[in-house]
């Protein structure tokens, strides 16, 4: 019999946007009538199985969900690409955490991810902070917010530099098709130089859900059309979302562990200390040699956040 640790299911939710419904694809791993839920979140363009070691390694202990957030991986695409937004992917995770009905939830976010689990955290703040500056900007989360046992915001914070946001939004919205996997895990790696060392397995893991094959080509897994959601947002937006995310982040009322590559561009040093310094319980861990963001496969990386969700 095989053991149900080593590979994850493929399930479906159906979510609703201002466009319509659509269906958010996730992998659950470990038993499924534990309700003791780890939820894993994946960065911009990234998907659900990102965390395959980390569940792993945790499914033991509880039911790791991974979903791909919409307009990525196995997740439908939305009609109206404005909605790419953080209150719509908050908006689907509370349907996705009403079909799991945790007990006790932890959540894990990288980058985006972990945007979406500050907003949730404290989501009476975000939605009325976001009801004033954007009333139609998709859904929005409920008033009483979501209670978490535990936080890990994996190279993220309230604070985004605008250089490294420039950085990411460069490739983002670029057409790409290869001819082989190979090309395609090439082409991955030159825009991933941030993630650090890996050996030629790990790329071509971090590259094996990325390109799915379609006609004989080999292309991007996501709606190239994020790229406008991106773009449209202005500095005065960025700069009150910022305001936002700091007042979320302000009233996270369970233990933090703020994980930061040692060389990331998008979370400086001083925004982790101020992290810690604004909400007493906060704990930082920083992974040498890594920029945005540890992609937490290797030993080291993965050992201290299981050691902080396990503790």
């Amino acid at each position: 019999m095989q053991d149900a640790r080593l590979e994850p299911r493929l399930e479906f939710v159906t979510c609703a946007s201002p466009a319509g419904l659509h269906r958010m694809a996730y992998w659950e791993w470990g038993d499924p009538a534990n309700d003791e839920v780890l939820v894993c979140v994946h960065g911009l363009t990234r998907s659900g199985r990102d965390f395959d070691t980390l569940a792993r390694r945790l499914a033991d202990r509880y039911r790791v969900v991974c979903p791909d957030v919409v307009g990525r991986g196995r997740s439908d695409w939305l009609s109206n690409p404005a909605f790419y937004t953080v209150p719509q992917y908050v908006s689907d995770m509370v349907t996705l955490l009403a079909r799991l009905r945790p007990a006790r939830l932890a959540w894990l976010g990288t980058s985006m991810g972990g945007l979406i689990g500050l907003a949730l955290s404290g989501a009476a703040v975000y939605a009325q902070a976001m009801l004033a500056m954007r009333p139609h900007a998709g859904m929005l989360p409920p008033s009483e917010g979501v209670r978490l046992d535990k936080l890990v915001l994996n190279d993220v914070g309230p604070r985004l530099e605008t250089g490294a946001l420039a950085r990411i939004g460069q490739y983002v919205g670029e057409p790409a098709e290869f001819e082989s996997f190979d090309a395609a895990v090439a082409a991955m790696r030159a825009n991933s130089t941030t993630f650090g060392p890996h050996t030629d397995a790990q790329w071509a893991e971090l590259g094996r859900y990325l390109y799915p094959e379609q006609g004989g080509k080999w292309v991007k897994h996501y709606d190239l059309a994020l790229a406008q959601a991106l773009a449209a947002q202005t500095p005065q937006e960025l700069a009150a979302g910022e305001q936002i995310l700091w007042r979320a982040y302000d009233t996270v009322a369970c233990p933090i562990l703020i994980v930061r590559g040692e060389q990331s561009d998008l979370l400086t040093r001083a925004t982790v200390e101020e992290m810690l310094a604004r909400n007493p319980r906060a704990q930082a861990h920083e992974v040498a040699g890594v920029g945005h963001a540890p992609t937490l496969m290797a030993d080291e990386q993965v050992e201290p956040v299981a050691a902080f969700l396990l503790g």
